[in-house]
């Protein structure tokens, strides 16, 4: 008996120490709960102000000959011979196309019985001006010979003038300095659609451009440009703004702007892609670390939260440069603002936080 006594009462202590234990861990636990409760974020901050930030945007771009020369005799002739090749080098006025002149054989042949013609009515002339004068014929047939006589002279200078630009038509020079880029004939071919020879000239280039129209004001033909081209990596070429189109795309919203390259060594050529930058100046904006920027999800919306009095307020910003690592604002942040830099986890408008070092 005694013994189930003692048994009984361990049975009893041991549901009492239950009982005990399990009251206070529920008890911590609603404490803690209530104290995360009651946390406020922590956040790090830092003040941001305006900076003047140089204006560059980039623009691709393919290279064009400064001037593209086709090189066509005015009326289809045989070609003789073809003086140069793809790819050489060519000055203005240099002879590059023969052509065959024995076409013109028959207008040589013209030319020769017009001469012999009017030899004969500068003979019959003289005898009727001479017997006009002695009234030996009447006034009509004397200025009916003279007429003759001044037509046929009008009519061989046609033919020695029509002659003379064919015979500078068989001989076709360059009209600048270039190169050579494209031959469509042989010797023998007769010359027909297409022009025999295409003469580029490449010092200097030109590229083209299409700029946003919220720039025109800012453009003019004092703005660097750097320019460089896939096939020299990161190598750096200067440019200059030699043509400003004076009509602006309406539905692009953007306008052409030529750009020229001296290119004296004749590196760079036709059909090269590259990368043309333009410095538009500066521009007095926030700049801001790009730890404050967020992008929101699902758009390409910006945003950044400032701190004052204790709370965040969300911002909608207009997102610049990205200069290193910080971010120029073209809108949405004041001058002197704090913004926050960490700790957006938790963060939404109005929400009250804890500022850590």
């Amino acid at each position: 008996m005694k013994k189930n006594l003692t048994f009984i009462a361990m049975i009893a202590t041991a549901l009492i120490c239950s009982c005990g234990s399990d009251g206070s861990k529920e008890t911590a636990e609603d404490g803690e709960n209530v104290a995360a409760k009651a946390e406020k974020p922590k956040v790090k901050v830092a003040t941001v102000e305006t900076e003047e930030v140089a204006q560059y945007e980039s623009y691709s771009t393919t290279v064009e000959a400064m001037v593209k020369n086709n090189i066509s005799p005015n009326a289809p002739l045989r070609i003789d011979k073809i003086l140069v090749e793809v790819g050489d080098e060519v000055k203005k006025g240099q002879k590059l196309v023969q052509l065959d002149a024995s076409s013109l054989d028959q207008l040589k042949l013209q030319i020769e019985q017009q001469k012999l013609q009017l030899e004969q009515l500068e003979t019959e002339f003289k005898r009727e001006k001479e017997l006009y004068t002695i009234g030996g014929s009447s006034k009509t047939a004397f200025e009916n010979m003279k007429t003759q006589l001044e037509v046929s002279k009008k009519s061989l200078e046609v033919s020695k003038k029509s002659l003379a630009n064919r015979l500078e038509n068989t001989v076709l020079v360059s009209p600048v300095d270039g190169v050579v880029s494209a031959r469509n004939y042989d010797n023998g071919d007769m010359s027909g659609g297409q022009p025999i020879l295409v003469i580029e000239q490449v010092a200097p280039v030109k590229m083209k451009i299409n700029i946003s129209e919220s720039r025109y004001a800012q453009t003019n033909e004092n703005l660097d440009v750097v320019i460089k081209f896939n096939t020299y990596g990161d190598e750096e070429f200067k440019g200059n703004v030699n043509l400003i189109y004076p009509t602006i795309d309406s539905k692009t919203h953007t306008f052409p702007v030529e750009i020229v390259l001296e290119n004296t060594d004749a590196r760079v050529r036709p059909g090269m892609y590259g990368k043309a930058t333009v410095n538009f100046g500066t521009r007095s904006h926030v700049v801001v670390p790009d730890k404050a920027v967020i992008k929101q999800q699902g758009s390409g919306s910006y945003f950044v939260y400032t701190y004052a009095d204790g709370k965040v307020k969300r911002n909608s910003v207009e997102v610049g440069q990205r200069i290193g690592d910080r971010y120029e604002l073209l809108g949405g942040i004041e001058n002197g603002s704090t913004v926050v830099v960490s700790g957006h986890t938790n963060l939404a408008d109005g929400v009250e936080v804890e500022v850590i070092k």
